[in-house]
């Protein structure tokens, strides 16, 4: 089994990840550190919801900074017990819940129960573009009620296909890119985008 990188700070620091085989793309280090930095202070206490979430290394380390809870959405058995082996590595299963599910029938069917959200991860492949914009306009309808006012939520894509900059009642506020691959960052609006 290949690494997912490590822990980069909190209760969890340093402690080594998996990765569910050599179909995922786990957030490098680096990006991580990046990504952190920009979301720790909304961290305390936060409900995170990581969609895709492959390895579970975006949730865990919100985990690890102080979240108060994380769902982690992953359709993929061997990933799913992947991201519960880390979660058990880290000491952090206690707040962590796995849902093996595909991510627009949660969204459509599951998430109203467990959110709302202040953070939110969204890395779905990278080629398939149309899920991303879905995944994206089921977080921003209004009437879901999936994320709080003040929410975050961050798209991880390849730099070429960037997301739509505005949808419903989220907005892009910043873009960090890393190589090939970038981050985008949405803030909550009070009027949906036209």
């Amino acid at each position: 089994m290949s690494e997912a990188g490590r822990v980069i700070a909190g209760s969890a620091r340093g402690l080594r990840l998996r990765a569910p085989g050599e179909g995922t793309r786990p957030l490098a280090d680096r990006v991580k550190q990046t990504l952190f930095a920009i979301l720790e202070p909304d961290l305390a206490d936060a409900r995170v919801l990581d969609l895709f979430a492959g390895s579970g290394a975006g949730g865990i380390e919100a985990l690890s900074r102080g979240a108060a809870a994380a769902v982690f959405v992953e359709r993929d058995a061997g990933a799913a017990r992947t991201i519960a082996d880390n979660l058990a590595s880290t000491h952090l299963a206690e707040r962590g819940r796995i849902v093996r599910s595909d991510v627009p029938a949660y969204l459509r069917d599951r998430a109203g129960e467990d959110g709302p959200f202040d953070l939110v991860l969204v890395d779905p492949p990278y080629v398939d573009t149309a899920l991303m914009d879905a995944t994206l306009a089921a977080l921003a309808d209004a009437g879901a009620g999936l994320i709080r006012s003040g929410a975050w939520v961050v798209a991880k894509h390849f730099w070429r296909t960037p997301p739509v900059q505005a949808i419903g009642l989220l907005a892009s506020v910043r873009t960090r890119r890393f190589g090939e691959t970038t981050l985008t960052f949405y803030r909550p609006t009070e009027e949906p985008a036209r």
